[in-house]
């Protein structure tokens, strides 16, 4: 048994689920029950068969409605493996450091590009940082307190999955210096990132290796799944192409807002609402979330 779970950024009616189950019985999905999980806002349909034709037969299914198509079993995850920039919050940190240098439009260039995997990686990584050189250690923080806003719906998922018994990691390929705050704001267990070479009170231009890339990533994926994790209890979400690796590997894979190489990728994803759409995508009604 399946289940395509909908989600309305603003609201939805029986209208909408019912030209959804339309939809899935004319792709042969065999549809069966319907039910709410916030009524007008998140519901699930549950069909019978081929996932496949039926995310794509939910394709625009509704206004700014999102569609999660997995399994039943196994849909409330024990992992949650998220990037940062861009997912758990709002901007792309070293593009906002770039703007203390007076550099934000040359280095945000090429982070967009990098992020659709028209750049190598960490060749991108190491040229925007050694053009960061001489800035203030200072800046670090000041942009951390000025410009990082945590993605709406970051802490109720990170929180209530960590109630439920779920273990959460934060993995970005930019900088300790702001996934550690981050990280505890939200709620994470754990967090992995680049570190910045500083001397004397400035950035050095350097991270120090080996680089948190798409293959880290990955590989703390992999990590969990080897400490006794299913991988099909396990979600990994991301926007950009150094996620397509976990994205891939994890039972089920959410691209977040993303780039077109990593929408192409995912499992699912995440167009219209915010980050607590993947708590319906797990059939947790919002009576249920942690807030605090």
């Amino acid at each position: 048994m399946f289940v395509a779970t909908l989600v309305a950024s603003a609201s939805m009616g029986q209208g909408d689920i019912a030209l959804a189950a339309d939809r899935l019985r004319e792709a042969g999905c065999a549809p069966g029950d319907a039910l709410w999980l916030d009524e007008g806002k998140a519901a699930d349909l549950f069909f019978a068969n081929d996932p496949v034709a039926a995310r794509a037969a939910l394709t625009d299914v509704g206004d700014k409605v999102d569609v999660v198509v997995q399994p039943v079993g196994g849909r409330e995850k024990k992992l949650l493996i998220a990037d940062m920039d861009s997912t758990m919050i709002t901007v792309e940190c070293i593009d906002e450091l770039a703007d203390y240098a007076g550099i934000k439009p040359q280095i945000a260039e090429i982070t967009e590009r990098a992020m659709r995997g028209e750049l190598d990686f960490e060749g991108a990584l190491h040229g925007r940082v050694a053009l960061l050189k001489g800035l203030p250690d200072s800046a670090i923080d000041q942009c951390r307190e000025e410009r990082v806003v945590i993605m709406p719906g970051a802490k109720a998922l990170v929180r209530t999955m960590k109630a439920r018994g779920a273990r959460t990691l934060l993995v970005s390929g930019g900088f300790t210096r702001f996934t550690g705050p981050v990280a505890e704001e939200i709620g994470f267990d754990a967090a992995v990132a680049n570190v910045l070479e500083i001397a004397d009170g400035a950035l050095l231009g350097t991270v120090t290796r080996p680089i948190v890339d798409a293959a880290r990533k990955r590989a703390e994926l992999e990590g969990a799944i080897a400490s006794g994790i299913d991988r099909a209890l396990t979600m990994a979400v991301g926007d950009g192409a150094n996620d397509i690796p976990m994205i891939e590997g994890a039972g089920l894979g959410v691209a977040y807002h993303a780039k077109p190489k990593t929408r192409a990728a995912a499992h699912a994803e995440i167009v219209h609402g915010d980050l607590s759409a993947l708590l319906y995508a797990q059939g947790i009604a919002s009576k249920e979330w942690s807030r605090g």
